[in-house]
């Protein structure tokens, strides 16, 4: 696979698409080990690069790349998306997602770039306004367990999660600026209104990263835990959350989301529209080029 570096200095001249490279609305789920404490009595479906299991009314769905901190290819965005689909069709009340290991998730994995850059981004809108919609959508309480960091796209999609619960050793960073990107995921939105101006600002714009507590203390996050008893506490109140009349949560929860739900999705278009066109921006090939150069160098 050629490098960024390569790609930039070429600028990226007459690539055709790599017939490897997924589509992330078009996947097949493949058969994947059961990892992270799942519990054997779980009914597990399978995919590559997460691991969704529904036990006790609760469907989890984790993201399983952990030697990759949980960093969202292409493959990982169309199981989401699947995954998702049939859990607001299942017999759950409640559905989880969370990280294997120790992120939650580092956000995009930018080797989703380092090839087919054309072609890719400017697909790219499109499927993230998909991926977006599904979240926006979604007709249960969606619980999100930060058991890490949470980076990017993995950061902004709290704003859409009905309830965030996170270990004390979370932290949450939205670095678009420096990658001479735009915010993603509702956050231009949702952030302001839940954080307010001033903190929003501060980490969409200037890329600053909060703890846990202050993503608790503007209202990003739920709840707080100690990291050696979230698992325990955070599933101990989940399972009793899901022995509640599903139908009475479903109508609930959609009340709240209807009020802002056209405004959402008006949103999301509107920040994929902006995100492609950064994409091909002098200032995104620059950032890109910055980050794999660093990590070369790690």
């Amino acid at each position: 696979m050629k490098c960024l570096e390569n790609e930039v200095k070429s600028r990226w001249p007459n690539r055709s698409l790599n017939k490897n490279v997924i589509s992330p609305v078009s996947v097949d789920p493949q058969p994947s080990l059961v990892s992270c404490g799942s519990p054997i009595n779980e009914v597990v479906r399978k995919y590559k690069t997460i691991l969704v299991t529904t036990e006790e009314k609760i469907t989890k769905i984790m993201l399983n790349r952990p030697d990759k901190k949980n960093a969202i290819n292409l493959v990982m965005y169309g199981e989401i998306m699947q995954a998702l689909d049939k859990a607001a069709k299942d017999d759950s009340t409640l559905t989880v997602i969370t990280g294997c290991g120790d992120y939650f998730s580092s956000g995009n994995d930018l080797n989703n770039f380092a090839e087919n850059v054309d072609e890719l981004m400017k697909d790219s809108g499109k499927w993230l306004a998909k991926f977006i919609h599904n979240f926006v959508d979604f007709p249960k309480p969606l619980v999100a367990m930060v058991n890490g960091p949470a980076i990017g796209i993995a950061a902004t999609l709290l704003g859409l999660c009905d309830m965030v619960y996170a270990t004390d050793r979370a932290t949450f960073h939205t670095p678009f600026s420096q990658l001479g990107l735009s915010p993603e995921g509702c956050s231009s939105y949702t952030f302001p209104k839940i954080m307010g101006a001033a903190k929003a600002n501060e980490m969409l714009l200037f890329n600053k990263i909060i703890t846990a507590d202050e993503a608790y203390t503007k209202g990003l996050v739920t709840e707080v835990f100690a990291d050696n008893t979230f698992q325990g506490e955070v599933w101990t109140r989940l399972k009793a959350y899901a022995n509640f009349p599903k139908n009475s949560l479903a109508i609930s929860k959609q009340l709240m989301r209807n009020v802002d739900k056209e405004i959402l999705h008006a949103v999301s278009l509107q920040e994929s529209k902006l995100l492609v066109k950064r994409f091909f921006s002098e200032e995104c090939m620059s950032g890109l080029q910055r980050f794999f150069q660093k990590r070369s160098k790690l």
